[in-house]
């Protein structure tokens, strides 16, 4: 039987660092999601009141949660592309402390150990 390697105390630690240094490098962070889309404009002399094709856009809506509420907001393509690295970034964070989280277990309880 093959015996696993346990990880030292200094290299578990090495790996927490590292993922507070990949969270501390992030510039932007949001929750939300960011939804783009066309629309007509309503006036009936205007080409896209019957071409679908030609509706006018995109138009960028974020909506997020503030205080416990839903929060829409409409904002421009410039902003748009800052929320969407700000939502990439907080699902990457998201991602980086459930693995810390799984570090921390390890480096408490020992490799060993299943995290309860």
């Amino acid at each position: 039987m093959r015996q696993i390697e346990k990880p030292s105390p200094r290299r578990l630690r090495q790996q927490t660092t590292d993922l507070r240094r990949r969270i501390s490098a992030m510039d932007y962070v949001s929750s939300g999601t960011l939804h783009s889309r066309t629309r007509p404009c309503g006036k009936t002399n205007c080409r896209c009141a019957t071409d679908s094709d030609a509706w006018h856009g995109p138009y960028h809506d974020w909506t997020r949660r503030k205080d416990g509420r839903l929060v829409h907001c409409a904002v421009s393509p410039e902003q748009a592309r800052i929320i969407q690295r700000a939502i990439a970034n907080r699902r990457e964070i998201d991602r980086i402390l459930a693995r810390w989280e799984d570090e921390t277990v390890a480096e408490i309880l020992g490799p060993d150990r299943p995290s309860p």
